[in-house]
Parts: structure tokens; sequence; C-alpha cells
């Protein structure tokens, strides 16, 4: 048996030279075969690393085969741009003929974990994921790769490991972003943004940076804050904006904390965009649900997951070998509304 192949029933029952029937019930634990074989056979399972194929037994009884299972991990189920995400893969596995496991790691490292190997023990076909916030060991993914699993990343890519990835233009969104708020009359831009450990913050980041500098304006570390979402955005504003030298601009990493920022400074009595201009990241339904509504750089989640679940699909199916690296970047938009001037 392959390194990469996980022990099946039939592989214990050659081994131990019984039927699969009697394995699969001793280890459902069935009285109809005796104490001392079953646990026999359950000690021998465990200490193999069989994992009971979950997956593989419901779809007996559906239309789709084994093998026709994708598992999906997303961050937060609330955030708008993951749900779009996680509708353009469940678009493009029907139409080829798949279904999908999600579930949620809340951005928890030992949650992401836990997934990875109920995944892996229900054998889905391949994974596609993006990190959370606080993972900075990647031993989970690569135990996936090293035993043949197809992965593919999505928006938060893992630096640590050479594997393929979809995501959107980062750095060029942020870039045109904080050019366009420069161009419309900043001259002090702030940056909230998520914590520098994940490429996508980094991308960001450093567009923000370079539309700074090539504009030749100076980069204020004290305007950059690790601030990415709403809550944290209405703790943290009001220590900028009652500054004498107060930003006449932000650049937010994602809607929410962008509207974080537009509420603060409406209660504190500043005129948006007049007194000071925001853009957001998502281009979500929030963005038009607010007053003045949000100018911001359309994500583009849905495409997304297309693409991702098309290059997961294509790994499985042979178009690629499993040890390809796939790169594909989706083109961002920026959305101009009643936030800048």
């Amino acid at each position: 048996m392959s390194e990469k192949q996980q022990m099946t029933m039939k592989d214990i029952a050659r081994m131990l030279g019984v039927s699969v029937a009697t394995v699969s019930r001793a280890l459902k634990d069935s009285p109809s075969i005796s104490r001392e074989q079953r646990e026999k056979i359950q000690r021998f399972a465990r200490e193999h690393n069989y994992f009971p194929n979950v997956v593989a037994a419901t779809l007996r009884h559906s239309k789709l085969g084994p093998g026709k299972v994708i598992g999906v991990i997303i961050p937060q189920f609330t955030h708008y741009y993951f749900s779009s995400v996680l509708s353009g893969i469940e678009e493009q596995a029907y139409e080829r003929g798949y279904r999908i496991i999600v579930a949620q790691s809340n951005e928890k490292y030992e949650r992401e974990v836990e997934i990875c190997s109920s995944l892996y023990q229900n054998k889905v076909c391949g994974i596609i994921v993006s990190q959370a916030k606080d993972t900075e060991k990647y031993d989970h993914f690569q135990y996936l790769i090293d035993n043949g699993v197809p992965l593919v990343f999505y928006d938060r890519i893992c630096a640590g490991i050479n594997c393929s990835r979809v995501v959107v233009d980062d750095y060029q969104g942020s870039y045109r972003a904080v050019n366009y708020l420069i161009g419309r009359g900043c001259r002090r831009v702030a940056f909230f943004g998520s914590p520098l450990n994940m490429e996508i913050s980094k991308n960001r980041y450093n567009g923000y940076k370079d539309a700074l500098v090539h504009s030749g304006l100076n980069l204020d570390e004290s305007l950059v804050k690790i601030c990415d979402n709403r809550d944290e955005a209405e703790r943290t504003a009001p220590g900028l904006l009652a500054r004498k030298d107060r930003p006449d601009g932000f650049f937010c990493v994602n809607d929410d904390t962008a509207i974080g920022v537009l509420y603060t400074a409406k209660r504190m009595g500043l005129d948006v965009p007049r007194d000071l201009q925001i853009c957001g990241f998502t281009n979500g339904y929030r963005a038009v649900a607010c007053d003045p509504q949000l100018t911001t750089v359309e994500q583009r989640g849905v495409e997304v997951g297309r693409e991702a679940a098309d290059v997961l699909i294509d790994m499985v199916e042979g178009k690629y070998p499993i040890d390809h690296v796939v790169k594909r970047i989706v083109k961002t938009r920026l959305v101009v509304r009643g936030t800048t001037r």
C-alpha cells in the first residue's frame, strides 16, 4: 500500500485474514461477532490509523460517486467576501459534478488543524482553504500535500508552502485606491489593516505605502494600525480623528472596518467626504447600505471561488500533476461612491 493511501477495511480484512463484512461489524461494535474478535480488529485499526470513510458511506445512496466531494475551509461565515467566494465554489463544483463540505475555522489555528484532519479522515478529493488569521505553522497543510490531497488556497495564501492559489490583485487594488484618495486631495491617509503575518495584509500595506511614496508624500507610521473589523475601527479611529494633525483620508482593509470609521467620524461631527474621505475593500451589500455609500475596491469573491474550484477539480481529474503549482490572479476594480469627493 502506498504511503499516500489511507488504509481501508479491505486492507484490514486481508491483513487479519477475515472478511470485509467481519471488519465492518467489528468497527461498528456489532454483537454478532465475539468480543475478542471485535477488540482485536478495533485495536488493529487504531494502531494503523484507520478512519471510517463517512463521505463514501453517505454517497453510496446518492447519485454522486466516491471522490466527488470537495472540502472548503472559510475563516468566518459572517463576512460577505467569504460567503461570496463560497457561492462561487459551490456553483462551479456543481457544474462539474462535485459537491462541497464546508467548515469554519473561526480564525483559530487549532480549529483549522482539526478541520483539516477531519476532512482528510473523510477522504475528500481535495481542499480549498483560506487560512485563519493566527495561523503561523503550516504542518497540517503540508501533511495533506504529502499524503496526496490536492490543496488550493484563496484570498489568504500560505507563504510557507509552495501551493496552488487564487487571489485578487491586492497590491494593485490598494495602490489604485490610495492613489485615488491622493488625487482627490488627501495628504494624510491612514491605513487600517490585518496582521502583517499574512501575505494579503503585506500586499495591501505595500500598495498603500508605495502610493504615498510615489506621490511624494511621507509615510507616517502613527497612521498605520492593525485594525480589521468594525468594533476595532470604532475603538481606534477616535484617537486619530481627535488629533490636531488628524488624517484626511482612510484606506481600510475591508468594508466593515471602513464603515466603522465612517460612523465614528459622523458621531464626532465630521462631514464625509468634505472633512474626511474613506475607501474600503470588498464591495459587499453593506457598502451601499451606509450613508453616504462607500467607495471601495471590488474584490469579486464569486469569481475567486469559481477559479479556485476549477483549479482544484483540474488537479483531481489529472489535468495538472498534484505537485504542479497553479497561480491565478483575479483583477479588482475601484467603485467610487459618496465617501470620496
